[in-house]
C-alpha cells in the first residue's frame, strides 16, 4: 500500500502541470503590419500608388468611396482558456492618395486612438404581419398557377 502514495503523488503532479498548461494565456497576431522601417520610406507628395504597394503589400482594406484610401490594419489579442480575448495591441496605417495616385496622407493610428462603440438594442419595425410557416406554405397555394388560356 504505500508504495501506491509516490504513484499517486507522481499523477497529482502530472494532472497540475496539464492544467497550469491550459491556463496558459495564447497570443495571435492578425493582420498585415509592415515594418517601420519600410513604412518611413513613404513619403507624403513623392511616393506614387505602385511604390507603396511594393514597399507595404496589399492592403488589408481599400475605401470603397470618396478618395482612394488604403488601411493596414494589425491586431495582438490575448486568450486565456475560454475567456473572452483582450485586445492588447492594434495598428492601424492609413494611406490616402490623390487622384494622380501619390500620397497625400500617411497616419498611424493605435489602439489608444479608437473610440468605443455601444450598439443600439433597439430593433426596427416592419410593414406587415408575421406568418407561420404554414400560413406561408398554404397562403402560396394557387398562386402560381397559369391564367387559363394561357400557354
Amino acid at each position: 500500500m504505500k508504495n501506491l502514495t509516490p504513484m499517486r503523488f507522481a499523477l497529482l503532479a502530472v494532472a497540475v502541470a496539464f492544467a497550469t498548461s491550459a491556463c496558459a494565456p495564447v497570443i495571435e497576431l492578425r493582420g498585415n503590419l509592415p515594418p517601420p522601417e519600410q513604412v518611413e520610406q513613404v513619403k507624403v507628395g513623392k511616393t506614387t500608388r505602385d511604390e507603396v504597394q511594393g514597399l507595404l503589400g496589399t492592403p488589408s482594406n481599400v475605401s470603397p468611396f470618396g478618395d482612394e484610401t488604403w488601411h493596414y490594419i494589425s491586431t495582438m489579442t490575448e486568450r486565456r482558456a475560454f475567456l473572452e480575448p483582450v485586445v492588447l495591441e492594434r495598428k492601424v496605417i492609413t494611406v490616402v492618395f490623390d487622384r494622380g495616385g501619390m500620397v497625400r496622407v500617411l497616419d498611424t493610428k493605435g489602439l489608444q486612438d479608437g473610440k468605443q462603440v455601444t450598439p443600439v438594442d433597439r430593433e426596427t419595425p416592419t410593414a406587415g404581419k408575421e406568418l407561420t410557416i404554414l400560413q406561408q406554405m398554404l397562403g402560396n397555394v394557387g398562386k402560381f398557377s397559369k391564367p387559363a388560356g394561357a400557354q
